[in-house]
């Protein structure tokens, strides 16, 4: 008799089955680094290549709440605060916070085939500090359009 109807799913399992994804194999997770890979190219060389690559930015010709982003994250890999916070006030924060989290997206996808790993972290904590972080961006948006922090980041 079989008895794996009755014995409860681990929240791994439960993950797998929800999002219809097969077993972690190790042949799959050199596709998977293969595909993380040839992402990191392209959008470096789109970086690279000063294309611009925000959607909001391109259809309106205006900032978006991260506009300038990107082009801090650069300068503080430079080693340039200064410049960073210029182009984006919340960048010391917000680019370490996004970095983190891409960081454990592609490590989750390539080890297990997780698409949204960091969904997974809920709770009040995780909640609160994605709606202050937003509401941040936000205000930030807002009173550079009326010059504050320097104006708007050109686009």
């Amino acid at each position: 008799m079989n008895n794996t109807a009755s014995t409860p799913a681990t929240g791994s399992e439960r993950t797998q089955a929800a999002l219809l994804l097969p077993p972690p194999s190790p042949h799959g997770r050199l596709t998977r680094f293969a595909r993380v890979g040839a992402l990191v190219a392209v959008l470096g060389g789109a970086v690279a290549l000063e294309i611009p690559l925000c959607p909001f930015a391109i259809l309106t010709r205006h900032p978006c709440p991260g506009c300038g982003l990107t082009r801090a994250a650069l300068a503080l890999m430079r080693g340039d605060a200064a410049e960073a916070l210029h182009l984006h006030p919340l960048s010391v924060v917000l680019v370490p916070v996004i970095g983190l989290v891409l960081a454990h997206n592609a490590l989750s996808y390539v080890k297990d085939g997780r698409v949204a790993a960091t969904e997974s972290l809920q709770g009040r904590r995780p909640t609160v500090i994605a709606l202050v972080l937003g509401a941040l961006g936000l205000i930030v948006w807002i009173a550079r359009f009326f010059g504050a922090l320097g104006g708007p980041v050109p686009v």
